[in-house]
């Protein structure tokens, strides 16, 4: 499907793929970068790199082709599921499992289960393809070892709009972690620019070339000495691995994470732990098609209540 923008007067000189996402819906940085690289974008007639300034008066014309037919299986993975409707679903997601397909991962994945959940469906349904062939669905993620609560788009138009919320940093979001060592004080705020490290990019930092701004808010629920606390996080905003990053940055990683806070971090009381302590709590929305707002809670999934209970046990002792 072809579109076509003419930059606005008054827009200040910024790159094609930072301009272009902030005026599509449903697409990411990411996405649109996949277009320009396809060819899938022209300013003023001609093919232009991600980097290229946009101006006043430029014309934008770019393709979004329509999502190629699902050729991932659905598999009978076991779901809790906290709403339903025609247009989306909210689920409690398990530590351990892989949110989509991607090299390494292609089957057990999240998406596995939901296409098999929709495929069983009585009115057999469907999930967004604006994420595409791989992301059916999926209007954000939780990284593997993180449990907690989803929400899935089973129509384009609930893609767009929830992608327009999480955008806009209206979603109301709420974590718990378990966190190590003794944190000052009972409220904390992290604002730390982050993005993929110039020298290892599986992991994300400030050492990075693309720098993008990240604010995490936390408050302390319950301390256990000076070995761990129990903390409440509220991201500002929804940046890759941001409440590891940022937790990890004021010298309290989360527990059991092993990537930002090394294998210190992952045994408490001679107890090993083997994903890091993070769990989605609550997740509030406006529903894209109703307008009404929603909210579903979970609580935090047997291992992390199995640690917290050790915890308070050798705190008391």
């Amino acid at each position: 499907m072809i579109q076509v923008l003419t930059v606005s007067a008054g827009e200040h000189p910024k790159r094609l793929d930072v301009f272009l996402s902030g005026h599509t819906s449903g697409l990411s940085r990411a996405g649109v970068q996949r277009l320009i690289e396809k060819g899938a974008v022209t300013v003023n007639g001609k093919h232009a790199k991600p980097s290229l300034k946009i101006r006043p008066g430029d014309i934008i014309e770019w393709d979004v082709p329509k999502p190629a037919p699902l050729e991932i299986e659905g598999e009978p993975i076991p779901l809790e599921v906290l709403y339903e409707d025609e247009s989306l679903l909210v689920l409690n997601k398990p530590a351990g499992i892989v949110v989509h397909p991607a090299p390494g991962h292609w089957s057990g994945t999240l998406v596995n289960a939901l296409l098999h959940h929709i495929q069983q469906g009585p009115d057999r349904g469907r999930l967004s393809g604006i994420g595409g062939r791989e992301r059916p669905g999926l209007v954000h993620r939780l990284d593997k070892g993180t449990s907690g609560v989803m929400v899935i788009a089973k129509t384009d138009a609930a893609h767009r709009g929830l992608s327009k919320e999480f955008k806009d940093h209206t979603i109301h979001r709420v974590y718990l972690a378990l966190i190590t060592g003794a944190v000052k004080g009972l409220r904390g705020r992290v604002e730390l620019a982050i993005g993929r490290d110039s020298k290892n990019r599986q992991k994300i930092s400030a050492r990075t070339t693309a720098p993008r701004q990240a604010v995490t808010e936390f408050q302390v629920i319950e301390r256990f000495g000076k070995t761990a606390a129990l903390v409440e996080v509220r991201p500002q905003t929804g940046r890759t691995h941001q409440i590891r990053v940022h937790l990890a940055s004021i010298g309290h990683p989360v527990l059991g994470d092993e990537t930002y806070g090394g294998r210190k971090v992952c045994e408490v009381n001679d107890q090993p732990i083997s994903r890091p302590m993070l769990h989605a709590r609550t997740l509030g929305f406006t529903h894209p098609i109703t307008g009404k707002y929603l909210e579903y809670s979970a609580p935090p999934p047997p291992d992390m209540e199995d640690i917290l209970t050790r915890l308070s046990e050798t705190a008391t002792s």
